[in-house]
């Protein structure tokens, strides 16, 4: 006697489909974080620096002053280093975050503990580079009256900044940036201050080699480095 094999139910197969997807995006997923940017060697200067699971620290905690950094997208942190212990050779308390799987987009509020782990400091100003530039303008526009000024590195508000002074650094050479979008979204900073450096890339305001898409830089790394950390120490003592 021969039996007929019974369908599945169809609450099986879409159960079925579901799981495949799952698991598709999420080998998907794991595989696109696991290809970030890492950090390149570089002899450290003798800005203070501690480190915890959520950040790291460079300069004095008591200096009064704040400048809280975000990354860019599938960056290592640690590649902003240089740049921000310049800045923090000149008396300027800066933070560097660490963001989960190098993505600012999944913790775009990292500064609120940033913030509450240093009580001392009266002047915070955030900044970062790219996406996590992006991050932190949409930090900002909810939390302006936490903060003195917003440093842009290579990126440009989603949200409408009404009082918040912005400083907005890009270099001629980037070829990562969106021009256009750039053009349209920097109006919604409504106090803005633009630098274009010569020479400089995407890449650059960081440490950690060459970016898909990017251009070559006709400046080094030390420049780029000297000139962003000049720009924005500018802009924080014009505010201070």
């Amino acid at each position: 006697m021969q039996y007929k094999k019974r369908p599945w139910p169809l609450w099986k197969k879409l159960s079925l489909s579901l799981s495949t997807a799952v698991l598709f995006l999420f080998f998907g997923f794991a595989v696109y974080v696991s290809n970030y940017y890492h950090s390149q060697a570089y002899e450290p200067k003798d800005a203070i620096t501690t480190e915890s699971d959520d950040y790291l620290t460079y300069g004095d905690k008591n200096s009064g002053t704040g400048f809280i950094f975000y990354p860019g997208g599938l960056v290592e942190a640690k590649s902003y280093a240089p740049l921000l212990e310049r800045i923090a050779g000149e008396n300027v308390f800066c933070v560097l975050v660490k963001m989960p799987f190098h993505l600012a987009v999944f913790n775009s509020n990292a500064a609120d503990t940033v913030i509450q782990d240093f009580p001392d400091v009266k002047n915070w100003y955030l900044g970062g580079h790219s996406l996590g530039g992006a991050m932190a303008s949409s930090y900002a526009q909810k939390h302006e009256d936490s903060l003195e000024g917003l440093v842009l590195l290579a990126a440009y508000p989603t949200d409408t900044l009404k009082s918040l002074p912005v400083l907005s650094i890009y270099g001629s050479r980037d070829g990562v940036l969106n021009r256009e979008k750039y053009k349209e979204s920097i109006k919604n900073a409504k106090i803005c201050k633009e630098i274009i450096i010569q020479g400089a890339n995407h890449a650059g305001f960081g440490n950690y080699g060459e970016q898909k898409k990017d251009k070559t830089a006709s400046i080094s790394g030390e420049e780029q480095w000297d000139s962003t950390a000049e720009y924005i120490l500018e802009f924080l003592d014009a505010l201070a």
